[in-house]
């Protein structure tokens, strides 16, 4: 079973960046991004950033700090998040859909994001 698989997450100082990926752990496999979600102790899991086509989306509270992304050549989808807070920290996930937009709904196992203030 093909799973999307996050990277790129640690621990950093407020104000600092830090740059996600997604990717299919079988490359061979086509993935339709949906987009980043994340879900911080205690709070449900939120919708961070959307992509479709050529249009992005994102949650009033990263706009203008996050980047949502693609590179379809590398079948691979990136969030760059910079001006982090505090308020960032939280496990972030990938969505997306495997083998085309009529695939079946995939998430990955999520990469732990924190900031210090």
């Amino acid at each position: 079973q093909v799973q999307l698989v996050e990277s790129g997450g640690g621990l950093v100082q407020a104000g600092e960046s830090l740059r996600l990926s997604c990717a299919p752990s079988r490359s061979t496999f086509s993935i339709n991004f949906i987009g980043w979600f994340r879900q911080a102790p205690g709070k449900q899991r939120e919708l961070v950033a959307t992509i479709s086509g050529g249009r992005t989306n994102y949650a009033d509270s990263v706009k203008g700090r996050f980047t949502i992304s693609r590179d379809n050549a590398k079948n691979t989808m990136y969030l760059e998040m910079n001006s982090l807070k505090p308020e960032d920290t939280a496990v972030y996930y990938c969505n997306g859909l495997v083998g085309g937009p009529f695939g079946k709904s995939s998430w990955g196992q999520g990469t732990q994001v924190t900031v210090s203030s």
